[in-house]
């Protein structure tokens, strides 16, 4: 009986042991938390890889074409400076509403006016670019 028992102490001593050295690892199958919905997130879900596909790289150098053109097709004078400087187009740096009403000395009102009209002409004239594309 007593050589039992120092067995079984063994095979306990040996798996705390063993657990020991696996005690820091993890498994991309762990869950990690739950997200806004209560659908578990694992490690797998964090560790995914977020670059876009070729297909999307794509698709996207293709919109902003189209956008360009969009640009150049249906904004003129102010509204093109405007969009350009608030936007960071055409090399140019992106700028706040204020900071272009000083450079072209008008009120930061009229500037957020000139940006909504110009930016619905290009909401318009992209939507047509997007039926084009059908």
């Amino acid at each position: 009986m007593c050589i039992c028992l120092v067995r079984i102490a063994n095979e306990i001593l040996m798996h705390i042991r063993a657990s020991k050295k696996h005690a820091g690892e993890i498994y991309l199958q762990d869950i990690v938390g739950v997200d806004r919905e209560g659908n578990e997130v694992r490690i797998e879900d964090k560790l995914a890889d977020d670059k876009d596909t070729i297909d999307n790289q794509v698709g996207m150098r293709i919109q902003i074409k189209q956008m360009y053109e969009a640009l150049r097709k249906v904004l003129h004078g102010r509204e093109k400076v405007v969009i350009e400087m608030r936007y960071g187009l055409a090399g140019r740096e992106e700028m706040t509403q204020r900071e272009i009403s000083s450079l072209l000395n008008i009120s930061r009102s009229y500037v957020s006016r000139i940006e909504k009209k110009a930016l619905l002409k290009l909401f318009k004239e992209m939507r047509n670019y997007t039926v084009l594309a059908s």
